[in-house]
């Protein structure tokens, strides 16, 4: 075999989001893009605010050439020190430039915050649902993904979490607004995970870290802001993207972010620099870096979302369908009417219908709709979803 083991099995357990992606594809060509509704994949349809393109064409415009050179790898130094400022107020403890470093999107983030605390063997420990890449994540640098299950709500059950943190645990990831459940984690979960993390630090005699991925944080659906993590927990780092709250997916670009008062937090930061230029990142891309600073308190029109939310979780709700109403992200997480997830999800195509089984999220018997699509496509599925929750019942 050419290729190498590991990546051949990979490819064996790839996404159950691409497959879906790939069977979208297949029945469009079948039977016309208009009669297929695909829920399958989390890329944001609301457009990015005016503004977005209206910095970038200044930016461009600019005769100086000098917006596509190399910079640190940590980043532009004035986009940091903006970021740091007004993440100073978003999680209200006092952040520098030096503890940002501007990376290729979440994903960039979490692998090098992933790259520099991890040695072979370390533990990470994921409340389940999660996001599927997290396994590879954790993989690519030699550690071993440890999932525990969550409440029946998707909240944080805290006993199975301090149960599963030993000694080999290095890293905690959480994810709110979750993906795939839209649930988010309160602020008493987060500060009684921050008092387990302490004592089970102490026994480890090293920190353990707390890493919240939160590129959801502004997508949310109630009156209250997302609790931070760093008023839970002192060893604690946010990665985020600006990929979901501003529409810009495709341009790859997010940051890390250390609590001030992180354990070694000089040496955490100098190895995620690092880890930034040796993985192959040098930097994150260069011209949305120059215009972030004038983008930070934008985001797409929350509004928008809400009223797909509404709509679809309301229909499934009345169609008899069992699940939760998300306060954030663009996800429905609803039980699957039969046990085998996956056996639902075919069901669901039989109607021209995708979703993603649960269980590629580590949350089986449930199954995953990405509600950022436009309305046709959530009016189109609603007969569908009612039949096929009857063939499941019949079945």
């Amino acid at each position: 075999m050419t290729i190498a083991h590991r990546m051949r099995n990979y490819m064996e357990r790839a996404s159950w989001i691409r497959k879906m992606f790939e069977e979208g594809a297949r029945l469009k060509s079948l039977h016309g893009a208009e009669n297929v509704f695909d829920f399958s994949l989390g890329n944001p349809n609301v457009p990015p605010p005016p503004s977005v393109k209206e910095k970038l064409q200044a930016i461009i415009d600019k005769p100086d050439g000098s917006i596509h050179s190399y910079m640190p790898n940590a980043g532009l130094p004035a986009t940091r020190e903006r970021l740091a400022e007004y993440l100073s107020r978003e999680h209200g403890v006092p952040l520098t430039a030096d503890h940002v470093v501007m990376t290729c999107g979440a994903a960039g983030a979490l692998n090098i915050v992933l790259k520099a605390l991890l040695d072979p063997g370390d533990e990470v420990v994921v409340p389940a649902p999660f996001f599927v890449e997290y396994g590879f994540y954790a993989e690519n640098h030699g550690g071993v993904l440890r999932t525990v299950p969550t409440q029946s709500d998707f909240k944080l059950d805290l006993d199975a979490l301090e149960a599963a943190i030993g000694l080999k645990t290095k890293v905690v990831l959480i994810n709110s607004p979750n993906n795939p459940t839209g649930q988010i984690y309160d602020a008493d979960s987060l500060k009684a995970l921050g008092e387990i993390l302490r004592r089970k630090s102490r026994l480890a005699g090293r920190a353990i870290f707390l890493v919240s991925d939160e590129p959801y944080r502004k997508i949310v659906y109630t009156d209250d802001p997302v609790p931070s993590v760093f008023q839970a927990y002192e060893n604690s780092l946010v990665v985020t993207s600006f990929s979901k709250d501003l529409s810009l997916p495709g341009e790859r670009i997010g940051y890390a972010v250390l609590h001030p008062e992180a354990r070694d937090g000089q040496a955490v930061m100098g190895a995620m620099v690092l880890a930034n230029r040796i993985l192959g990142f040098v930097n994150a891309p260069a011209l949305m870096q120059w215009i972030l600073p004038d983008l930070l308190e934008e985001s797409v029109d929350v509004g928008i979302y809400r009223a797909k939310r509404d709509r679809l979780y309301g229909a499934l709700k009345e169609a008899g369908y069992d699940l939760i109403e998300p306060p954030g992200a663009f996800y429905l997480f609803p039980r699957s009417p039969v046990a085998d997830d996956v056996a639902f999800v075919r069901i669901l195509q039989e109607e021209n219908i995708l979703a993603v089984p649960g269980s590629g999220f580590g949350g089986p018997g449930h199954f995953r709709l990405a509600y950022c699509v436009d309305d046709r496509t959530i009016e189109g599925a609603l007969p569908g979803f009612a039949r096929a929750l009857e063939k499941a019942r019949k079945a």
